[in-house]
């Protein structure tokens, strides 16, 4: 059975804040738009996190990120 680990990232795109929590309980923060989403995207991704789902409401965007465990 295939095991993975989970992550979340959150960008409240109003005020530019952005935030991955990873397990064991590290987080990841930074501020800005697009070009700051799309770094932290890429650099999780480097280290084999991959985008699942991707909700959004109002001001906000949520992922969900795995990668095998």
């Amino acid at each position: 059975m295939a095991r993975f680990d989970y992550a979340t990232v959150e960008w409240l795109w109003d005020v530019g804040a952005l935030r991955a929590d990873l397990p064991g309980g590290k987080t990841l923060t930074g501020k800005g738009e697009y070009p700051a989403v799309v770094d932290m995207l890429g650099k999780l991704g480097k280290e084999g996190w991959e985008v699942v789902t991707c909700v959004s409401s109002a001001n906000w965007l949520f992922w969900t990120l795995k990668r095998p465990a």
